[in-house]
């Protein structure tokens, strides 16, 4: 019994973002799950680069999910689903900007502390040496990123982190291509070259999103969307 439902999660797990959206608006609104636990680092990364506060990324991630499952009808598949999710999240996480009274200036004590689990680059065959270091080198770049202008760090984030094309960075930002390529550039030159040279292959791990905080997000968006049975 249990590898069948092994199996069957495999295949589900093949399907592509469209085939899913089609059948949770048939009904089979539990396989939502799928498209929440595919891109929650992606929405964990762009609200963080927005707002700087772990807490509020994770509320606009779920208020992004929400939208995102009370508009799936109007998902017209002109843009990639991960595009159109990716615009919701960038647009909720603006609007909760918005609402501050006062941006909080970063604090890296504060983050240092309140970030740890999320900065690690240490994979199991190194020292424990190397993983003390590449740990302090995600602190610092993490931060560098983190202290880049807006503009600059959300294509930074969406291009380099996520790996999203050119294209794709323009629709989820509403820019021109040729401002996305001009950002990307303003954004790689304000960060030290020898940093960006060591994290480029690793640089989605700088905001990576811990499973249980993932669990947490998916069991509240489908309390609050009632889709717990």
């Amino acid at each position: 019994m249990a590898s069948a439902a092994l199996v069957e999660r495999a295949r589900q797990e093949d399907w592509s973002d469209e085939q899913v959206v089609n059948r949770v608006l048939a009904g089979e609104t539990a396989l939502y799950e799928l498209l929440m636990r595919r891109y929650n680092g992606r929405l964990y990364r762009v609200a963080k680069g927005i707002l700087h506060d772990d807490v509020e990324a994770e509320d606009v991630m779920q208020d992004a999910y929400m939208n995102a499952y009370q508009h799936l009808a109007d998902f017209e598949g002109r843009a990639t689903f991960s595009t159109w999710l990716t615009r919701i999240a960038v647009h909720e996480a603006s609007a909760h900007c918005r609402r501050r009274p006062r941006l909080r200036p970063l604090d890296n004590s504060e983050q240092s502390s309140t970030d740890d689990v999320m900065r690690r680059l240490a994979s199991r065959d190194r020292s424990p040496e190397e993983k003390t270091y590449d740990r302090e080198l995600a602190n610092i770049v993490e931060a560098a990123i983190l202290r880049l202008p807006e503009d600059y760090r959300l294509v930074f984030i969406l291009r380099d982190v996520e790996e999203m094309s050119t294209e794709e960075t323009a629709e989820c930002l509403n820019l021109s291509q040729e401002n996305v390529k001009v950002r990307l550039h303003r954004a790689r030159a304000g960060l030290r070259k020898e940093l960006y040279a060591r994290a480029g292959a690793t640089s989605v791990q700088f905001f990576n999103f811990h499973a249980a905080r993932c669990d947490m997000v998916v069991r509240n968006v489908f309390r609050i969307l009632g889709l717990v049975e």
